[in-house]
């Protein structure tokens, strides 16, 4: 990890966020098939259907949820949005390849994760909790945002550890993108997530890592 590129400004307590630049990479659809099935798999032996929220990284991410104040049961992380889909058996959503790189690495780590295509953030940014009023257009419609955790950059917000909005939506075209995975701080290091994402790097030559930081 090198020093930030671009400044990240946190009001929100007890979040570190793990940024890293990703490339596409074509000619490694059959690695990623496997290692989505291989991700699932794991998921469902570590953590049992009923016992999601009582998983350690998952209550440290309800927790902050509240700090920030919303009802994350109303509102679910999108790490346990997934998880509960892979737990009752479905497989992860096949998407885009670096959208699906994220989605694993998020189920591994427990931990929401967005990607935001390249040259659609416009720093500096900004985690902080929604204003009463505030909203955005998210990848699954018209979202309020007041007591959610978000990130802001000089256009506004957009991005949570809810959903994403569309400005930042990763294309067909798309071959370059910020990763960011919300760490509950304390809980799940950046050194951990950083590790994570070689992991699946090497299971699945689908994306080049390159410039990766954390902001706190």
């Amino acid at each position: 990890m090198i020093p930030a590129p671009f400044p990240v400004h946190h009001q929100l307590p007890g979040w570190e966020l793990f940024w890293v630049h990703i490339e596409a990479v074509p000619g490694a659809e059959a690695q990623l098939a496997a290692l989505r099935s291989a991700c699932e798999a794991r998921a469902r032996e570590r953590i049992p259907s009923e016992s999601i929220s009582s998983h350690p990284t998952a209550a440290a991410i309800r927790s902050l949820f509240r700090a920030a104040g919303t009802d994350p049961t109303r509102y679910r992380p999108s790490s346990e949005a997934l998880l509960r889909r892979v737990l009752k058996g479905e497989g992860l959503p096949v998407l885009h390849p670096l959208v699906d790189l994220n989605n694993c690495l998020s189920i591994e780590l427990v931990v929401p994760c967005c990607v935001v295509a390249e040259g659609m953030l416009h720093p500096p940014l900004t985690l902080r909790a929604g204003r009463a009023g505030e909203s955005f257009t998210s990848l699954r419609g018209p979202i309020g945002l007041e007591g959610k955790p978000l990130l802001e950059d000089g256009l506004g917000p957009f991005g949570t550890p809810i959903t994403d909005s569309e400005r930042g939506k990763i294309l067909p075209e798309t071959d370059r993108a910020w990763m960011v995975a919300y760490l509950p701080a304390g809980v799940v290091g950046a050194g951990e997530a950083e590790a994570a994402l070689r992991r699946l790097l090497e299971a699945a030559p689908v994306a080049r890592a390159s410039t990766s930081f954390v902001s706190s």
